[in-house]
């Protein structure tokens, strides 16, 4: 019965922690606040300082730090050597300077701003200087700049913080008063020593039994097994670097970015997924959960003026550092207002400082409480700077605005429907005039073409002029956005009257739209794609080739049929052109000649 008893106690544990999230994340994301801060509130309400549902938030902080180790296991499998190879300049040039700089003006803060021996001032500052990776990936992830230039960039930063954790723990032991714990410590060049070995280990493992491994497994064809050797390989790979004494988070990633070639990436990523995204959330709760309210309250100016100046320092030194390093003012701004609060590992700092005698027990608890407050304050600090803060303005190093260009064929938007659009004109000789907004497309695409893309907007008519639409044959707008779409063919109908327009549209709507606008040539992106499809399903099922042509084809005409329906009667100059329905809509016949059904008037082909 004792035991039914607390089974039951730990399920509504469970079930409290669920619906406290079920409930804060789609609210707080509701209200323009991000799920970070929404984990955090929903902690806090739900943690001994709140409504003491749940009362012990350290045991489910040392359950959810998995989490952190699971995001940092997908972040790897995202890099290839080769690829984070290329980063070693932002990694230990970047963060290094970063470290450094924020490192010395926080300690400086610390002694004289509050009067603290430099010893722990300059631990506290520099676990404030270890960036919280969960809330910045997390926010990089919802924003989707995680492989974005400037989000490779704060990742290179935060792996050099996460490797910075083993020299600071030996620094702290350095400075331990004399007869402190560090006296029972290991010499720290066993401890290196074993840390080289763990690392060394994980790295044979990930290159010459992972892969064997899973090939095994799937040849077995346990569904379940797969999920549990992915499991294995993010734990067992943590748990090695825990006893090298290393981070687990970068033991972790360090496996991913040993299997990021593997044949089985995509599907260990989408086997650890569920967990990471459950057990990051967990995280977050734990840190509102362990924020004590007590503590604040008994030193509530000293947290208050501590938060407000490590953040603002930080984020000055941040800032300053980006500019300094090359990076565009937004850029930097952005840099500083993501990364100016303190992390995770700062907790595993000040315990090992407190253990050890550097800090006091007083210290480590107000400076936890600033910490967490810095962690729940980054979500709205953002949010705020992206309501506030002027919009980005696009880096144009390496672009070029176009000036009178004078290709028979412009190309407006060069994505991915625009690059494979491209091929046909290119293949029949075709001198390309090229326009995008994205400067990361243009400056991606310049290392593999051997024609130029420049900047411009489409929408407006000096910059058609200037990309040479008065020369064109033939204009194709592809872009992706179908608004902007309909502004550049109504202003290169009215600028270039004479040129052949190809639009792509977004869906049948959208097609309907641009038929008005008297669009010689309409592409509904996905309709061909569609059709494709129902015709290998068709012949799957056990048609033959003909009989699947002619099974396509009936219901392409059909489509034509409906479209013409739903044209009729609008007044269009009737000259389009509707690839997706394959069909040149005809005028409108005379009035005497209404009761002709529009379906007649439609001329598939």
């Amino acid at each position: 019965m004792a035991a039914a008893e607390g089974y039951a106690g730990q399920l509504i544990g469970v079930v409290t922690l669920l619906g406290a999230a079920v409930v804060a994340v789609p609210l707080f994301k509701r209200l323009g606040l991000g799920s970070v801060l929404g984990y955090l509130a929903a902690g806090l309400a739900i943690g001994p300082f709140g409504l003491a549902l749940v009362t012990n938030p350290q045991a489910i902080m040392h359950l959810a730090e998995l989490g952190v180790v699971m995001f940092l296991f997908i972040i790897g499998l995202e890099m290839k050597p080769s690829h984070l190879w290329s980063l070693r300049r932002q990694i230990f040039g970047l963060g290094s300077l970063q470290v450094v700089v924020s490192g010395v003006l926080l300690t400086l803060v610390g002694v004289a701003g509050y009067s603290v021996p430099w010893p722990v001032a300059f631990v506290c500052a520099m676990g404030f200087v270890l960036t919280s990776t969960a809330i910045v990936m997390q926010v990089l992830a919802e924003r989707g700049d995680v492989n974005a230039p400037r989000g490779q960039r704060i990742v290179s930063i935060l792996l050099l913080e996460d490797l910075l954790i083993v020299p600071l723990l030996a620094i702290v032991a350095f400075l331990a008063p004399p007869g402190a714990a560090q006296a029972a410590a290991d010499p720290l060049w066993q401890r290196l020593g074993v840390a080289a070995l763990a690392l060394g280990a994980l790295v044979v493992a990930g290159l010459w039994l992972l892969n064997p491994l899973f090939r095994i497994l799937a040849r077995a064809g346990a569904r379940e097994v797969m999920t549990a050797a992915a499991l294995l390989v993010v734990l067992g790979a943590a748990l090695l670097m825990e006893l090298g004494g290393l981070s687990m988070a970068m033991g972790a990633f360090v496996a991913g970015v040993l299997l990021s070639e593997s044949s089985f990436r995509h599907q260990l990523e989408a086997d650890i997924e569920p967990f990471r995204g459950l057990l990051l959330g967990l995280f977050f709760l734990a840190v509102g959960m362990s924020l004590n309210l007590s503590v604040v309250a008994a030193n509530g100016v000293n947290i208050a003026t501590g938060v407000i100046a490590l953040m603002l320092t930080k984020a000055l030194c941040i800032y300053a550092v980006a500019r300094a390093a090359g990076s565009n003012s937004a850029d930097a701004a952005d840099r500083a207002t993501l990364m100016a609060q303190g992390g995770e590992f700062a907790f595993v700092l000040y315990a090992a400082a407190q253990s050890q005698h550097v800090i006091s027990d007083n210290t480590n608890a107000i400076m936890t409480a600033i910490v967490v407050l810095s962690m729940a304050l980054t979500p709205l600090v953002v949010a705020l700077h992206k309501r506030l803060g002027r919009a980005q303005a696009p880096s144009l190093d390496g672009v070029e605005a176009p000036h009178d260009l004078r290709g028979n064929v412009l190309i407006i938007g060069f994505g991915r429907v625009g690059q494979i659009a491209s091929q046909a004109p290119l293949a029949r000789g075709a001198r390309l005039s090229v326009i995008d907004l994205d400067t990361e497309v243009i400056t991606t695409a310049a290392r593999y073409l051997n024609f130029k893309i420049y900047y411009g907007d489409g929408a407006r008519p000096e910059v058609l002029h200037a990309a040479g639409a008065h020369h064109a044959d033939v204009i194709m707008v592809c872009v992706d956005d179908p608004k902007a779409a309909t502004r550049i063919a109504e202003n290169v109908r009215r600028e270039c009257p004479s040129a052949r327009l190809v639009v792509r549209a977004f869906d049948r709507q959208h097609a309907l739209a641009l038929v008005k606008i008297d669009v010689d040539t309409v592409v509904r992106e996905t309709f061909d794609a569609a059709l494709r499809m129902g015709h290998e399903a068709v012949r799957a099922m056990g048609a033959s080739d003909i009989e699947a042509q002619d099974i396509t084809d009936d219901v392409r005409r059909r489509d034509a049929e409906r479209f013409a329906l739903e044209i009729a009667g609008k007044p269009f100059a009737g000259r389009a052109l509707v690839l997706g329905n394959i069909d040149h809509i005809e005028p409108p016949p005379p009035k005497g000649d209404a009761a002709e059904p529009a379906a007649a008037r439609a001329q598939p082909h």
